[in-house]
């Protein structure tokens, strides 16, 4: 029986008033009072927050939580944030929905996740990410929303169990802290547990959320003289006397967890508890944590040490050959040193190959990581880098491994980092990539290769960071390019960003002196139809007539046969609509870009020319039309998984064309709709 089975099972003192709400909201999830009488409407779930300082019972809590709500028959979900995967994006999601989707067949998953699956499937590691466009945040919030969602209906009554909410994951806390307050009008009880001075600043949200304790969440305090008395008396037996008990309050200040351990090594040392032993309390009392418990750990041996070293660089739920193979050591070694970190109360689990190894506490995990040698703990991030890729775990598991080691020109690194910034981008977040790709940087690259991890970078900062994505793509326009391909990428790239930071004449200007070195027709056409774009939406256009006498030259020999040739023809029909041309030479521009059809959420273009082609219908009196074409533009956002800006901006247009057909309250639906998602997304969306 592990060390956490036996204190799960302990008696939880001085918590009766935190067990009554838990047992409240249970009741009221289950559809039972604790009289036996029917609630008076239907069940419903709620948030439920605990918060307080390391060692004080969170985590016992929580178990008596998960255990309760088993009992009732609940469907429980699990997991918990840890210090060495807070960087991971995901982690904490994938912990909490992977084990209710991971068993089943693709063609199940498909049929059951539907549309959602290529948007939340590779967040969640249940399939590979797709070629194309990721999805935006937003969206991929929507789509963990829909999952969490209909699990909790399909599987009803479900609890939602988070510990160490302070080292979740950012992409992971900021979907919970928006999801958490419709757990009441689902069959869905939310329980959070987190070190208030830890939590970090994106989980703000997580203070003011409308929990049982009002505005705020229930507070876990240190245990009294007399409940620790209790404690140390229900461990060691009712001998201990009165002075014992208090001295034992004393040097743990009423934290559960140092309690807990002191009364351990209290029996393993045979003291007696009594008065006379008390004065040794206190040196027994500083060998549970710190530096008292690295020299514990140190007398376990080099072998045993460098196992828990091993188990401290790789976090949670550790796999004994991974942290065989960290450490260095055989398997015969190893598994001497896991049941020695057991017995020392150290490390929890993996009673076979088979398990996984955790560490009893969180603090003992800290104190244990901290205590590594600086070079020793970098040289074993990158044995853990190296192993973990070695077992076919992926670049993505390697990549917070790889972080924490020194720059040193190591051209595996960066292959590595790149890789799992590309998994983890089209997953759905930039900004894990963008730190991978920050780090691959620093390594440095190749010569050759510093140009296309510029452009990756610049790409991965886009929607958050689109200042320091120039500087990116400038810089990489600068390096030597060998690869035709990469330097125009970037240069669409690089215009892009800087239309949608309203530096409309420097995007324009970027193209043209593009547009003067390339030798490639088509890559020349594409750059003349964005250059003529950008100039379109520019006040301060030089030549505008000259412009658009240019354009309709160049639309008139276009047959269509490519997107590149639609969007010259569509910039056309829009132009036309602007200089005031006869509504069917408009039209008919704008019929000859469709032909081909182009879709609004293409991987590497803007949704500009789809909505100008759109638009041109509108303002020639055909409105049906320019609905439909919305309608289709709008639905392709949604299936790209792009919730945030791009749906926004679709329905406020669509809102306006409402208002245009003189239909003033769908009007209003659809840009009240427009303003929801644009609040949802935030002041600093593209």
């Amino acid at each position: 029986m592990t060390q956490r089975a036996v204190r799960s099972r302990r008696t939880m003192f001085e918590r009766e008033n935190e067990l009554a709400a838990v047992e409240e909201a249970l009741s009221e999830l289950t559809g039972l009072r604790r009289d036996g009488g029917e609630p008076p409407d239907r069940p419903r779930g709620a948030l439920l927050a605990f918060a307080g300082r390391a060692g004080i019972g969170k985590t016992t809590l929580l178990a008596e939580v998960r255990r309760r709500a088993a009992a009732k028959g609940c469907t429980v979900l699990s997991a918990r944030g840890g210090e060495q995967e807070q960087h991971v994006a995901f982690h904490v999601a994938r912990q909490l929905l992977q084990p209710q989707l991971a068993g089943a067949a693709e063609s199940e998953l498909r049929s059951s996740l539907g549309s959602w699956y290529a948007i939340v499937g590779p967040a969640l590691g249940l399939c590979a990410p797709s070629e194309g466009a990721p999805p935006d945040q937003q969206g991929l919030r929507d789509g963990l929303d829909w999952v969490l969602t209909h699990l909790a209906v399909q599987r009803a009554p479900m609890v939602l169990v988070l510990d160490d909410a302070h080292w979740a994951d950012a992409e992971s806390l900021s979907w919970l802290a928006a999801f958490a307050p419709r757990a009441e009008q689902l069959p869905l009880l939310l329980v959070v547990g987190y070190r208030p001075d830890e939590l970090p600043d994106h989980a703000e949200a997580f203070r003011g959320l409308p929990g049982r304790a009002g505005q705020r969440p229930l507070g876990l305090e240190p245990l009294s003289a007399a409940a620790v008395a209790r404690l140390v008396r229900e461990d060691l037996g009712a001998q201990a006397d009165d002075a014992f008990c208090r001295e034992c309050w004393a040097v743990t200040a009423g934290n559960p967890f140092e309690a807990v351990e002191l009364t351990a090594k209290v029996r393993d040392r045979g003291l007696t508890p009594t008065e006379d032993g008390a004065h040794l309390l206190r040196d027994l009392a500083a060998a549970v944590k710190g530096s008292g418990l690295v020299a514990r750990l140190e007398r376990l041996g080099t072998s045993t040490v460098r196992f828990a070293w091993a188990c401290a660089v790789l976090g949670t739920e550790i796999h004994p050959t991974l942290a065989a193979a960290v450490a260095g050591l055989g398997p015969e070694e190893a598994a001497d040193a896991a049941d020695a970190l057991r017995g020392a109360r150290i490390l929890t689990g993996a009673l076979n190959a088979a398990g996984t190894l955790e560490f009893v506490h969180p603090l003992i995990a800290t104190a244990v990581y901290r205590a590594i040698p600086g070079g020793v703990r970098v040289a074993l991030h990158g044995q853990a880098a190296w192993c973990i890729v070695d077992e076919g775990l992926g670049p993505s598991a390697a990549a917070r491994h790889l972080m924490e080691t020194h720059p040193d020109g190591d051209t595996w690194i960066v292959q590595q980092l790149r890789a799992a910034a590309r998994e983890t981008q089209r997953a759905g977040a930039p900004d894990a990539a963008r730190r991978y790709l920050a780090r691959a940087l620093r390594e440095p690259p190749p010569f050759e290769d510093r140009a296309a991890v510029l452009y990756e970078l610049g790409c991965a900062s886009l929607l958050t960071e689109p200042a320091t994505t120039v500087n990116h793509l400038r810089a990489a326009l600068e390096e030597p390019i060998a690869d035709p391909e990469l330097r125009h990428n970037t240069v669409y790239r690089l215009s892009q960003v800087l239309a949608h930071s309203d530096r409309l004449a420097e995007a324009s200007a970027t193209l043209a002196h593009e547009i003067r070195q390339t030798g490639d027709a088509r890559v020349r056409l594409r750059m003349q139809s964005e250059q003529f774009m950008w100039d379109a939406f520019r006040a301060d256009e030089p030549d505008s007539p000259a412009r658009s006498r240019r354009l309709a030259r160049l639309a008139d020999r276009l047959t269509g046969r490519d997107l590149t040739e639609r969007y010259v023809i569509g910039l056309r029909a829009w132009d036309a609509t602007l200089r005031g041309e006869p509504a069917h030479v408009a039209l008919h521009h704008a019929e000859r870009a469709l032909a081909g059809g182009f879709g609004w959420a293409e991987a590497d273009r803007g949704f500009e020319v789809p909505v100008l082609v759109a638009m041109t219908f509108m303002y020639a009196d055909r409105p049906g039309r320019t609905e439909e074409l919305f309608a289709t533009g709008i639905a392709d956002f949604e299936a790209q998984g792009w919730h945030g800006a791009h749906l926004s901006f679709g329905y406020t247009l669509l809102a306006y064309l409402r208002y245009r057909r003189g239909r003033l309250a769908e009007a209003e639906d659809f840009v009240r709709a427009g303003l929801r998602l644009a609040e949802r997304v935030g002041p600093l969306a593209s």
